[in-house]
C-alpha cells in the first residue's frame, strides 16, 4: 500500500500540500503531513478540509496549538457548515488534528512550515505519511534543514514554537 496524496484544488494538483497514510495503516504519532501556504489558519483550512473530505467526511472540529498560529477565532464556516476551532497549549505545536462528524474519524497531521523549500517539504510529506512511520514531529521536522524554515516562518508572522 502506498501513501495517499489528497489534493482537490488545481493548485494542490500542481504541488501536493497534504499527504496521509492509507486508511487502516498502523498508528504512529502523526497520520500524515500538511504544508500550508501561509500562517493564516482560517484562510488555509478550507482547502485542507476539502482535501480530507474523502477520508473524514465533513469536518466538525480542528484542534491546534494556540502558540503556533495567529488566532483564527472559534468557528469557521466551510461549505455552509460550522467547523469548531479549538486551540490548546498542550497540543504539539507541529501538529493539527481534524475530526470528522461525530468524532469517529480523526487525522493528526504534521504541519510543515509554509516557508519550507519545496523539495524538503515534499520529503517531509512523504516520510510522515509512510505506512511504518512512527517518528515524532521533532524528528520529522528536524531533518533536511527544517529548523531554518521554522525560523523564516516565525520571522514572517507564523508562531511555530519548539515544545518546552
Amino acid at each position: 500500500m502506498g501513501n495517499e496524496t489528497l489534493a482537490k484544488t488545481d493548485s494542490e494538483r500542481r504541488t501536493s500540500r497534504v499527504s496521509v497514510k492509507p486508511a487502516g495503516s498502523p498508528a504512529g504519532f502523526v497520520d500524515g503531513a500538511w504544508w500550508p501556504r501561509t500562517a493564516d489558519l482560517a484562510a488555509e483550512l478550507p482547502d485542507l478540509l476539502a482535501a480530507l473530505a474523502g477520508r473524514l467526511g465533513t469536518a466538525e472540529r480542528v484542534t491546534f496549538n494556540l502558540t503556533a498560529w495567529e488566532s483564527p477565532g472559534r468557528r469557521l464556516i466551510v461549505g455552509g457548515r460550522v467547523v469548531r476551532l479549538e486551540g490548546f497549549r498542550s497540543q504539539h505545536p507541529g501538529t493539527l488534528t481534524v475530526i470528522g462528524t461525530g468524532g469517529q474519524r480523526r487525522l493528526t497531521l504534521l504541519t510543515v512550515p509554509p516557508g519550507t523549500e519545496p523539495g524538503t517539504a515534499g520529503r517531509v510529506l512523504r516520510t510522515a505519511s509512510e505506512v511504518g512511520n512512527v517518528e515524532r514531529p521533532e524528528a520529522l521536522l528536524g531533518a533536511d534543514g527544517m529548523a531554518s524554515a521554522r525560523q523564516r516562518w516565525e520571522a514572517e508572522g507564523g508562531r511555530l514554537r519548539a515544545p518546552a
